[in-house]
């Protein structure tokens, strides 16, 4: 066995060079050529290198300066396309830039000129403690999937009033994923036109980890962040159950809640999902075709032996004068209807807005419903309701 056979087999650091400063030249040609390192590529500009700092696939980010201190708003250029470590590289002596990288998101700070091994540990170091940093320590999101076996329910009203209550009131980092692969409505009615969606993800090379995820989800002014479905049906096909089985456990890593929005089949992907599923939200509404769907689909949810106690029937449009109560409901699905939305006209002038009514209009009666029904959804905080109409009683 060889002295370099450790190094030989040990996977190599994917980095990025971008900025300029005396000696990097020099030391970029001396990484191209390290057996440990895989110099994707490098600019002088951020700018010009946001599509490959953006693809999610980076290890670590070198960025070089000539300033004497901290270049704030080079490092935030850096910082919107991508949150891979970071290493500052500068010439000279330089105090002042050493104090402020401690404060700053920098994971190192070297001086050139260096020795090429020197800065191979450095990458190594910041590599490791990237991948410490992906998830946080025993965070494991729930899963709430909205589900509907028929169009027109308002599923997708649902999902992202629902993912916006969470991300906006409720203070939850929150992802809003769009299963309904082949005619998927949820960025269009964020009012988003993303640039990447859950097709460019999964034909992306490379594995899935947080970092990767973070790179081609879409941020809404609210604080949700979106991966939105294929912009074209004939490649909803490439999102595989076992590509969504992983992508589901990584978000799991990465957000205190994942909402997913659902085609109206119980498909491949639609398995997947449920297999992972904390809270299903079966929407319903005051017609008897739509009932007579949701009574199939939980005779299906049986047969799948997924757990009874984890389906809440939601009753959309509730008070809608159509000749059915719902108590009727309860009798025809032989369920609880555990959430009632109300029928509200602001929610489709919100729709063709883009702006989902709990944003829009916090006080609206359908607002509040939502608002009411995330705050049940999240097992934490009612107990500390429990544990407060408790108190109340005994005071």
């Amino acid at each position: 066995m060889s002295l370099d056979s450790p190094v030989a087999t040990r996977e190599k650091a994917r980095i990025f060079v971008t900025g300029h400063c005396d000696g990097l030249p020099e030391l970029r040609e001396a990484l191209e050529r390290h057996a440990e390192i895989e110099l994707v590529g490098w600019s002088e500009g951020v700018r010009e290198s946001a599509s490959t700092l953006t693809g999610g696939h980076l290890q670590v980010v070198l960025h070089g300066t000539r300033a004497s201190s901290l270049p704030a708003d080079e490092l935030a250029a850096i910082r919107e396309h991508t949150r891979a470590p970071l290493i500052l590289l500068a010439s000279g002596e330089s105090s002042a830039l050493l104090e402020e990288a401690l404060e700053a998101e920098v994971s190192d700070v070297l001086l050139l000129p260096q020795m090429t091994e020197n800065v191979v540990f450095a990458i190594r170091k910041a590599s490791h403690s990237g991948r410490r940093a992906q998830g946080v320590p025993g965070r494991r999101g729930r899963i709430v999937t909205v589900f509907s076996p028929k169009g027109g329910t308002g599923k997708t009203v649902t999902s992202t009033n629902l993912a916006s209550t969470f991300a906006k009131y409720e203070g939850k980092r929150t992802l809003l994923l769009d299963l309904d692969l082949q005619f998927g409505d949820a960025a269009i009615m964020l009012g988003i036109e993303p640039e990447k969606t859950i097709y460019d993800l999964v034909v992306a090379p490379g594995e899935l980890d947080s970092e990767k995820l973070a790179g081609y989800t879409t941020r809404h002014n609210c604080g949700l962040d979106i991966l939105p479905a294929p912009l074209r049906p004939e490649d909803a096909e490439l999102v595989t159950e076992a590509k969504l089985a992983r992508l589901l456990e990584v978000a799991r890593e990465s957000y205190d809640v994942i909402v997913v929005d659902t085609s109206p089949f119980f498909h491949g992907p639609m398995l997947a999902t449920l297999d992972r599923t904390d809270e299903l939200l079966l929407v319903a509404g005051l017609e008897v075709p739509t009932l007579k769907n949701v009574r199939l689909s939980l005779q299906t949810l049986e047969l799948l032996a997924f757990p009874s106690n984890r389906i809440k029937v939601v009753l959309n449009r509730s008070n809608s004068k159509v000749g059915m109560k719902p108590g009727e409901v309860e009798g025809a699905l032989e369920v609880k209807v555990r959430f009632e939305l109300p029928s509200d006209g602001k929610v489709p002038l919100a729709v063709n807005r883009g702006t989902p009514l709990v944003l829009a209009d916090d006080k609206a009666d359908y607002s509040k419903a939502v608002r009411q029904m995330a705050k049940q959804l999240l097992p934490a905080e009612a107990a500390k309701q429990q544990k407060r109409r408790l108190f109340a009683r005994s005071s």
